[in-house]
């Protein structure tokens, strides 16, 4: 069965589309119900949609042989959001 999830274009609420977060896109409430009953192909919608987010509190500084410092996702802290992320999904109920 294939399901059409996909993040859309969808703008703020706002009579005008200008609202606060109105260069944001969301996630379909559908997406997230299908998430939360444990729909991969939405779990990794999900996951995708809070990458950069997930990617940017991962970063980490590191420093090559020669002592210059420059940041770098750390993996493990990545995985470890990712699973968080995951179970608060799954434990988030939709009526």
């Amino acid at each position: 069965m294939k399901n059409n999830l996909h993040i859309s274009d969808n703008r703020s609420n706002d009579k005008n589309g200008k609202g606060k977060y109105a260069n944001y896109k969301h996630l379909p409430f559908a997406t997230i119900k299908a998430a939360t009953l444990g729909n991969s192909e939405a779990m990794n919608a999900v996951t995708n949609h809070f990458g950069g987010y997930i990617a940017k509190l991962s970063l980490r500084p590191i420093r090559d042989e020669y002592g210059n410092e420059r940041y770098g996702v750390d993996e493990s802290v990545r995985g470890e959001l990712e699973s968080k992320l995951a179970a608060a999904v799954m434990r988030f109920r939709v009526s």
